[in-house]
C-alpha cells in the first residue's frame, strides 16, 4: 500500500494556562505520543480549539509541534479556514515550519457548492507542495464534500492524497474508497467507527481518545491494518466507552475534561468552550476509572 498517511495520529489539544497556550505542556504532550506509539500528530484541528487560536497562536502551536516531534513523528497541521486566502496562508506556513503535510477542513458557514469546494481545495493544495489532506465534517461546517467530488481532486491535484471523513458514513466512505483508489488515505474523523472503516479498506484515524490512550488506538489500528482483526476487534472494544464519553459533550470537552482528571493538563477552554456539566464529568470520571485512568 502506497498511501502517504496510515496509521494512528491524533487530533492533539491545544493546553492553556492562564488563558494562554501552555508550550511547555504542548512540548510534553508531543513527547508523550512520540513514545507511545502514535504514528501522527494534527495540532490545530477540531480538537485543538483552533477557531479560537489568533492567527500567530496557531502559527506557533504548528511550530512548536513541529519542533519538538525532532522529525520523529508526522505532523499534520490543520490549516484550514473559511476564507480561502486564510487557508493557503496557514498552510503556507506549516510547509515552511517543516509540516509534514496539511489537514484542510471544508470551508464553513460560506456553504459552498461541490464547485466551489473544488475550487478552493484546488487552489490551497496548488500553493504548496506537501500532502492535502481534506477534513470532511459536514456536522461542524454544513457542507459535506461528495464523493465524486473528492475524486476530481484526487485525479486533478497531485498532493491532495487523503480524506478524514468525520461524516459518520460507512456507505459514503465505501462510495470515496473505491471512487479515489487504493493510494488515497481515507482516515476515520470518528474514534467509534475506525474499525469498521478499517474493514471496508480504510488507512486509520485521526483520533480524540488517542490523546489520552494513545498506544492502544494505535494497536488497534495497526491490528486491523496487519490482518489480526480479533485483537483489533478486541481493542475496539476496548476503548469504545471511551470513544463515546468522548462525545457526552461538544468535544473538545470531554477529552481535555479527562486529560485533566488524569492529570495531563489544565482543565481550561476558550469560550464559547466551558468547563464540563457536573453530571457528565461524574460519568466521565466513572467511565476513566475502568481505564485505570483515575482513581
Amino acid at each position: 500500500m502506497s498511501q502517504t498517511f496510515q496509521g494512528s495520529f491524533v487530533a492533539m489539544v491545544t493546553p492553556f494556562r492562564d488563558g494562554k497556550v501552555d508550550e511547555a505542556k504542548l512540548r510534553e504532550l508531543v513527547e508523550f505520543h512520540v513514545t507511545h506509539g502514535t504514528d501522527g500528530l494534527v495540532p490545530c484541528g477540531t480538537t485543538g480549539e483552533s477557531p479560537t487560536l489568533s492567527h500567530d497562536e496557531h502559527k506557533r502551536v504548528v511550530e512548536t509541534v513541529i519542533e519538538a516531534a525532532r522529525g520523529r513523528i508526522k505532523v499534520v497541521a490543520g490549516t484550514g479556514s473559511n476564507s480561502t486566502s486564510e487557508a493557503i496562508d496557514l498552510t503556507k506556513h506549516a510547509e515552511r515550519a517543516g509540516a509534514n503535510g496539511a489537514l484542510v477542513v471544508n470551508p464553513y458557514y460560506n456553504k459552498p457548492t461541490q464547485e466551489g469546494l473544488y475550487r478552493h481545495y484546488r487552489a490551497v493544495a496548488e500553493s504548496v507542495t506537501i500532502p492535502i489532506v481534506a477534513y470532511n465534517i459536514q456536522s461542524r461546517t454544513a457542507v459535506n464534500v461528495e464523493p465524486d467530488t473528492l475524486a476530481r481532486l484526487a485525479r486533478d491535484v497531485r498532493n491532495i492524497v487523503g480524506v478524514k471523513e468525520a461524516s459518520g458514513s460507512l456507505d459514503q466512505m465505501s462510495q470515496v474508497i473505491l471512487a479515489c483508489g487504493p493510494d488515497f488515505s481515507v482516515l476515520s474523523g470518528d474514534d467509534n467507527i475506525t474499525l469498521p472503516l478499517l474493514a471496508i479498506g480504510g488507512s486509520g484515524v485521526i483520533s480524540v481518545i488517542a490523546n489520552i490512550l494513545p498506544r492502544e488506538t494505535s494497536d488497534m489500528v495497526h491490528a486491523a491494518l496487519d490482518g489480526d482483526w480479533k485483537r483489533a476487534r478486541d481493542l475496539h472494544y476496548r476503548l469504545f466507552p471511551l470513544a463515546r464519553a468522548a462525545f457526552l459533550e461538544t468535544n473538545p470537552i470531554p477529552i481535555k475534561e479527562a486529560m485533566a482528571m488524569a492529570g495531563m493538563i489544565e482543565p481550561e477552554f476558550r469560550l464559547p468552550m466551558c468547563r464540563m456539566s457536573d453530571a457528565n464529568r461524574a460519568q466521565l470520571r466513572a467511565i476513566l476509572k475502568a481505564y485505570a485512568l483515575v482513581t
